[in-house]
């Protein structure tokens, strides 16, 4: 029996590897970022987030419609779970929270961040035009129109929509506070706290209208092309301590170990846009110069520079034709009148 199960072991083996180094993942070092397609091929594949929203890449679409949430506003008797994942901390989201007006019933699952560190401010993944904000907020909502529960639409090309949210360190934000007040209980990677249910619409811009759309991927392992990402133009605030309560306050690393690791910088870089193009629900004119713009005034500061070139030209050419006829009516050369008139 112990001789037949040795092999047996080896198959189970071969079949199902160990995930000590396929499961592990960080965003810096041996397992960072630029590693991670050795484990999870999709992170090396296309169509994958975050994006960096480019004034040449982005196409204006008048049928995208402001966002509409339904269920947001859930009960203080409501009980949220608070975790530490190792990677971010995560709020759950009751499912009856959903989106409306897309092609699917979306239905929200959890929200989580991305931040840098305490002394670099600088930790959104998706950025506008190179400019990258504090930290950044995604709502994670699961298409359940088609699939009964995340786990399963998380690999779907239509599986996923996701709310993206700007944060800039700034005032200090109360609705934010009904759970970062709470961090410190989930400061070691597994750890959870209760949290109780809130408005989570406040946590949003007040604008849900003003939004980029394209189609991407999660941004972190395993990567998958599967989510429909909306994220607003328009940033929330939270104040520096609050900002800190993320960067200073959380550990990548279980309790017990011996060396923890500080949660910090848990944000990938802007991927390739791989021949896709951003929908924007606003007018590009009142974001920056789109290429087209800066081209028109280019055009027009030319033919404008050459408008007063050709009336600088025509005034000096009739003065020389006046100078000319009143040198023949007077019968002398202009030189010899200089001359005379300079006393040379």
């Amino acid at each position: 029996m112990g001789i037949m199960s040795f092999p047996l072991l080896i198959m189970i083996l071969i079949a199902f590897p160990l995930s000590s180094n396929g499961g592990k993942w960080t965003y810096d070092g041996p397992d960072g970022e630029h590693h991670w397609s050795r484990n999870y091929p999709y992170c090396g594949g296309t169509f994958q987030s975050p994006i960096n929203f480019q004034p040449e890449l982005l196409r204006f679409d008048p049928d995208l419609l402001p966002i509409q949430l339904q269920n947001y506003n859930l009960s203080s008797k409501e009980q949220l779970t608070l975790s530490n994942n190792g990677h971010s901390v995560q709020l759950s989201l009751p499912s009856r929270m959903h989106l409306a007006g897309l092609p699917y019933r979306y239905s929200a699952a959890q929200l989580h961040f991305h931040w840098g560190s305490s002394n670099m401010p600088i930790g959104s993944e998706h950025t506008i035009n190179g400019k990258q904000f504090a930290a950044e907020m995604h709502l994670v909502h699961f298409n359940s129109a088609k699939y009964p529960n995340i786990s399963l639409a998380v690999d779907k090309s239509d599986g996923l929509a996701v709310l993206g949210v700007f944060i800039e360190v700034g005032e200090f934000n109360p609705a934010f506070d009904q759970f970062l007040k709470y961090v410190k209980g989930t400061k070691y990677k597994d750890q959870k706290v209760q949290v109780a249910g809130f408005n989570i619409r406040e946590l949003l811009p007040a604008r849900l209208d003003e939004y980029y759309r394209y189609d991407g991927s999660l941004t972190t392992p395993p990567c998958y092309p599967s989510v429909l990402w909306t994220v607003f133009r328009n940033p929330v605030s939270i104040s520096r301590g609050q900002y800190l309560a993320l960067a200073t306050a959380l550990f990548s690393s279980h309790a017990q170990e011996s060396s923890p690791v500080p949660l910090l910088g848990n944000y990938r870089k802007p991927q390739l846009m791989d021949n896709r193009v951003a929908l924007v629900s606003f007018q590009q004119g009142d974001l920056t110069w789109s290429w087209g713009a800066l081209i028109s005034l280019v055009v027009a500061s030319g033919l404008g520079i050459l408008f007063i070139i050709t009336l600088i030209w025509c005034f000096l050419k009739n003065r020389s034709k006046a100078d000319q006829e009143t040198i023949k009516a007077d019968g002398c050369k202009p030189l010899e009148g200089k001359e005379k008139s300079t006393g040379v």
